[in-house]
């Protein structure tokens, strides 16, 4: 009996060890991966420490907060179209924000850095954050997409 209790016992420990190892999330690859080195020389400092690093520029500091003309905002890393111009908003946060993404561009991930979690948004393509999305947008979708402007590349219309 007492050999039968000690199996049982490294048994369900190894079932345990086992699960938990299943649990742990795997790093998701994409299309374009660099070195932080690489990264590093391509972008500026603002740039590398909000994509690279999930950082937050200052509110009403971006050029693109107040941007308008008609365009598509691209991913400031890859090149990525993100967001299109009509799908552009003034929330009054301080940052671009938009109701949505281009389909299939934005991946949504769950952060909890501030402790809680939130709805991160990250380019698709090269996995560089871009900033969160929150449901207290407009009546279109219901969705903020509060994003950091550094992030964001715009390319006007041609006309």
């Amino acid at each position: 009996m007492k050999h039968l209790f000690s199996l049982l016992t490294i048994l369900f420990l190894l079932s345990c060890a086992s699960k938990a190892q299943n649990s742990s999330k795997e790093k998701k690859t994409y299309k374009v991966e660099k070195t932080n080195a690489e990264w590093k020389e391509l972008l500026s400092p603002m740039a590398y420490y909000v994509l690279r690093e999930a950082g937050t520029e200052r509110p009403f500091t971006s050029d693109l907060n107040k941007n308008y003309k008609k365009g598509i905002y691209v991913c400031a890393a890859c090149k990525t179209p993100l967001y299109k111009s009509e799908h552009k908003y003034d929330s009054g946060s301080g940052w671009p924000s938009f109701d949505r993404a281009v389909k299939g561009n934005v991946e949504l991930d769950v952060d909890y850095k501030i402790g809680y979690a939130r709805t991160e948004l990250k380019c698709n393509t090269c996995g560089g954050h871009l900033g969160h999305s929150f449901d207290d947008g407009p009546k279109t979708t219901g969705k903020r997409h509060c994003i950091n402007g550094v992030a964001l590349e715009f390319i006007p219309k041609e006309k």
